[in-house]
């Protein structure tokens, strides 16, 4: 039976909320006038339309299935707090109240995981329907779910699939979500029930996003099409574990023998030699070639939580109660991840009225909508956080292909192959034929230009013979079944350190940073994941000839050799994705594309200043780090730019700027709006227009020297190339490796990357202060162009804006429909590789690419007192009060409070829904 009101939905606002109501309604005004006038799309929506899909908040509805009741109590911020007399109906309860919210954010969800975003959006979506039926992350999810997650996960994701349900019964489109709405302009799409595999395969989107070096490898394959290794090399600097800190400095990877702390005799099974991962026996030709094209391929995927580049992170770090206010510890989170509206993370607590056998949770924290459980959060005993580590778990291997399949060890073996069929809405459906290789899916598959480049691809005397081509395949640690799923309730459920390591001994992708703290007064962190062992001479940092078995993958490694730490006499652990551990000290090659570290060794400097001489750090200290918008790049150069001597008056009064600046780059600030730009075009002249056209942003062309036979018959002559990645994604992006390229250099004046030739207005440049003088008149032109002459008006936050944008219909949707669903610009402070990690592309310019999506505090001495924002709001509908009601406190840098026991969240509940059986 469909679920039944018995009272009235929404609540009465007060003053406040009656200020946010007329505003609503100013919304639903102009959102009707404007569709009125988009009649050219066959119809209209009415305010009662938008309206529909609002939650009812208050009173009672009756669910089929539930055991008993269930309270789900909202806030002035329409955060729930769900409570519940057993696991089924806490969890059912939670699939409810997320659909409620957000049951359009979870649909597109699934219809990526599973490669069906056609149906919903149409055949613009095709090529990406392709390429993730290629990786099957949804034949993966039901295979985890089917043979390797506990009973108990399964009895939770079915319960929580029951209320996801239990909303939908009954429903149409328009009464769900506006979009569907929308939707139906274009089609007659129909949301279908959700099931429990649908849940699981959201880890997979998760862990493609964070899946470590797989860019890298690419970018570093690319560019030999133009550099030689010691180029590549000088691009790709060796971490700097002499100046800034890996995350364990005291802890072990073996908790019997200590043996990492005593220095280690472990015999290695990897090497960790960097840049020769099998390049003897296969040309690079082949290998820049094909991943031209994979890249085209990849850019296309939609990103589930972030995108995956160089510089993106994230900052977690835990202080002792020796070293706080309150005696007990103090845990900070903030990742780093693409912007999105609605943001990713949903917040949510989700109560047992008494922890028992029967009902075993009492945890709050960060969700993502469509999966039960809390990713990130505390309990009553515990608080834990997150940052990607980074490990490397993706490997490319160039595969020899035959009109039979493909060779292995001298020998062809046939392709294992699948069909799927590619619905479309609007059109025809499309097969397609999948094809794997011992390595994994034939990724190159997916683009018709693969399979001509694999035709010709040139290769070396060591390489087997062309014949039909050659394609890439991907070996991914998340293309095997795992526990993931297990490991999420394991660690809600933990109260103390041992719990907490077996829970996250089941985390097996993404491999993540844990930092942990305990009321007892514990803190530590743990390495999960499920990271692979590899030949000797292969370290992962390049793809690898598929036809030869020495390169395949050996083992995983075990958990107890995984690095760890647990209370460090420092008194604080900080992980911002720098290096794990000290490779001189650690036997195993967990990635060779660390984070730089300057992040964490901010953070770790903060920290250290503030408990010098015995000072105590409080919570509001964590949330002022958290803000830290201290540019490191800045203090090594500006005392440089600032001793050459500028001839030009207008661009010496920018130079002036930098004159007593603190490095602090503010949104107000004019000094930070320059000195980025300089920056900015530091790495234009030095780096970027040397680099190949395959990672350079697209549309920016440059005539430059044909590179072997590549160019006309006359070889002396440039040609035009002209760059062909999203501005996103492009090279070189600014972020901490490009800080530790140019300290490498900075003092070697004559240095060939200071070179740069003439122009038709500029002379050629052939050391550094000329280059630099360069870049600050280029800096001030630009900004000139951008912000006015008059540089009393310059600010950064007017370079740097952050836009939040619907990830569909927001971005491919009529205009009018993206007016509506879109919300910004905020003007940001903050910037690349600092704590406040506002990030932006210095290649494709100044605009915020990726932010920290959410931000918490937690205080282990009193978790009433903790603190937590969302980028976005809780809610998914457009008109609702929560759509981003969150984001003007974030810009700001504030905190809400964060009620966990039963009297605070009492205290702080505007609305409350019963929830009963019938």
């Amino acid at each position: 039976m469909p679920p039944t009101t018995t009272s009235s939905s929404g609540h009465k606002p007060g003053k406040s909320g009656r200020k946010k109501g007329r505003k609503a309604r100013l919304f639903v005004i102009v959102l009707v006038l404007a569709i009125i006038g988009g009649v050219a799309y066959g119809a209209y929506w009415s305010v009662s339309t938008v309206r529909a899909s609002f939650p009812q908040t208050k009173g009672s509805i009756t669910l089929e299935g539930l055991s008993g009741p269930v309270d789900v109590k909202r806030d002035s911020y329409g955060i729930p707090q769900i409570y519940a007399s057993s696991d089924a109906d806490l969890f059912m309860a939670q699939g409810y109240v997320q659909a409620q919210d957000r049951f359009y954010e979870m649909d597109v969800r699934r219809h990526m995981t599973s490669g069906r975003l056609s149906e919903m959006f149409g055949k613009g979506q095709v090529k990406n329907d392709e390429f993730l039926r290629t990786l099957g992350w949804d034949r993966v999810a039901k295979e985890e779910y089917d043979k390797t997650l506990s009973a108990a996960t399964k009895k939770y994701l079915q319960a929580y699939a029951k209320g996801v349900n239990a909303y939908l019964k009954g429903k149409d489109g328009a009464d769900i979500s506006l979009e569907y709405a929308a939707l139906g302009f274009e089609n007659d799409y129909r949301p279908q029930e959700w099931t429990p595999v649908d849940s699981v395969a959201w880890l997979k989107a998760m862990a493609w996003d964070l899946r470590g070096n797989m860019q890298d490898e690419i970018d570093r394959a690319l560019l030999t099409s133009r550099l030689g290794p010691k180029q590549i090399a000088d691009l790709y600097p060796e971490y700097p574990y002499s100046r800034n800190k890996p995350i364990v400095q005291e802890g072990a990877y073996d908790a019997a023998t200590q043996t990492y702390v005593q220095g280690g005799s472990g015999t290695s099974t990897q090497s960790g030699s960097s840049g020769t991962s099998g390049t003897s026996s296969v040309d690079s030709a082949a290998f820049q070639s094909q991943l031209e094209g994979l890249y085209r391929v990849l850019d296309d995927v939609p990103t589930a939580v972030g995108v995956n580049g160089n510089g993106i992170g994230s900052n977690s770090w835990v202080v002792s109660g020796d070293h706080t206010i309150t005696g007990k510890p103090l845990l900070a989170n903030d990742p780093h991840l693409s912007p999105a509206l609605p943001s990713v993370w949903y917040q949510m607590g989700l109560h047992c009225r008494s922890v028992s056998a029967k009902c075993q949770f009492d945890v709050s924290g960060y969700t993502f909508a469509g999966m039960p459980g809390v990713i990130i959060g505390h309990n009553g005993d515990i608080a834990w956080g997150m940052t990607n580590s980074g490990a490397d778990v993706t490997d490319l291997y160039l595969e020899k292909l035959s009109g039979d399949g493909y060779l292995y060890d001298g020998k062809t073996k046939p392709f294992t192959t699948r069909e799927e069929t590619i619905k479309v809405a609007g059109g025809s459906s499309k097969e397609i034929v999948v094809r794997e290789t011992e390595n994994g899916p034939l990724l190159s598959d997916r683009d018709d230009e693969l399979v001509q480049v694999g035709k010709k691809a040139t290769v070396d005397t060591a390489a087997p013979d062309r014949g039909d081509g050659y394609g890439i395949a991907l070996r991914w640690t998340a293309l095997d079944p795992g526990n993931s799923m297990d490991a999420v309730f394991l660690i809600d459920k933990a109260s103390n350190w041992t719990e907490f390591r077996a829970g996250a001994a089941s985390f097996d992708v993404p491999s993540q940073n844990l930092v942990y703290a305990d009321t007892a007064g514990n803190i530590g962190y743990q390495m999960p994941g499920r990271i692979p062992t590899r030949a000797a001479g292969d370290d992962g940092s390049l793809p690898v000839p598929g036809w030869d078995s020495k390169y395949r993958w050996r083992g995983y490694l075990k958990q107890a050799e995984l690095p760890f730490e647990f209370n460090p006499e420092r008194g604080y652990i900080v992980t911002a994705n720098q290096a794990v551990v000290d490779k001189a000290k650690y036997p195993y090659t967990l990635t060779t594309d660390w984070g730089y570290g300057t992040r964490s060794q901010r953070i770790a400097d903060l920290i250290a200043s503030k408990i010098k001489g015995g000072g105590k750090i409080s919570t509001d200290d964590m949330r002022q780090m958290q803000l830290d918008n201290s540019s490191e790049i800045a203090k090594l150069l500006v005392p440089k730019l600032l001793a050459i001597d500028v001839d030009d008056k207008s661009v010496r009064e920018a130079q002036k700027l930098l004159v007593g600046w603190d490095y602090t780059q503010d949104a107000d600030s004019a000094a930070a709006a320059y000195f980025n730009s300089v920056w900015r075009n530091i790495l234009k002249l030095a780096f970027g227009n040397k680099l190949p056209k395959e990672v350079r942003v697209k549309g920016q062309c440059l005539y430059v020297r044909p590179v072997n036979n590549t160019g006309p018959a006359d070889a002396d002559q440039p040609v035009l190339e002209c760059g062909q990645r999203d501005a996103d994604q492009a090279q070189p992006d600014g972020g901490d490796r490009w800080f530790e390229v140019v300290r490498k250099i900075i003092n070697d004046q004559g240095n060939d990357w200071w070179s740069s030739p003439k122009t038709r207005t500029q002379p050629a440049v052939t050391n550094r202060d000329q280059l630099f003088a360069r870049a600050m008149s280029d800096a001030r032109w630009e900004l000139t162009a951008k912000l006015g002459k008059d540089i009393d008006t310059w600010s950064w936050g007017r370079l740097h804006r952050l836009f939040l944008k619907n990830q569909t219909l927001g971005t491919e949707g009529p205009s009018f429909v993206q007016y509506i669903l879109n919300r910004g610009p905020w003007n940001l402070g903050g910037g690349e590789a600092t704590v406040n990690a506002t990030g932006w592309n210095a290649a494709g310019g100044y605009g915020v690419v990726w932010v920290p999506s959410m931000r918490m505090v937690v205080n282990l001495g009193d978790l009433d007192k903790s603190k937590w924002i969302n980028l976005t709001g809780a809610s998914g509908h457009a008109f609702s009060d929560h759509y981003t009601d969150q984001t003007g406190k974030w810009v700001k840098g504030e905190l809400l409070d964060w009620s966990f026991t039963d009297k605070a969240v009492d205290d702080s509940t505007s609305d409350t829904l019963l929830l009963k059986p019938s």
